[in-house]
């Protein structure tokens, strides 16, 4: 099991409780140190059976600031990976599937 983790995000803790409590030693990837590759991303959002605008933090100041509300899947997955910020979280991925972890409890279901 891999998590995609930001320690400073609360939902993210929580997930990675959530694993540990379940002894469970995932892989952790702090992704905003060592931010994934356009393929990486795109290989993740196949695991969440999902499009990078749902992996994609809309809150985020540099998504207003690129404008990327309406940008394609490429420029998105582009932007994600030069901007880790953009990345939702936290990430798990057991094999071949993954979750977002909001809310945490959503982990459970790779248990």
């Amino acid at each position: 099991m891999k998590i995609f983790h930001n320690p400073r995000c609360s939902k993210s803790r929580a997930t990675l409780n959530i694993i540990i409590e379940n002894n469970i030693k995932p892989n952790i990837t702090l992704y905003l140190e060592n931010p994934l590759s356009e393929e990486e991303i795109r290989i993740l959002i196949k695991k969440l059976d999902t499009t990078a605008y749902n992996i994609i933090r809309k809150n985020e100041e540099i998504y207003k600031k690129l404008n990327l509300k309406t940008a394609n899947e490429e420029t998105l997955i582009k932007k994600i990976s030069e901007y880790p910020i953009l990345l939702e979280r936290p990430i798990v991925v057991k094999g071949n599937k993954a979750i977002i972890g909001r809310p945490p409890e959503n982990v459970k279901l790779l248990l």
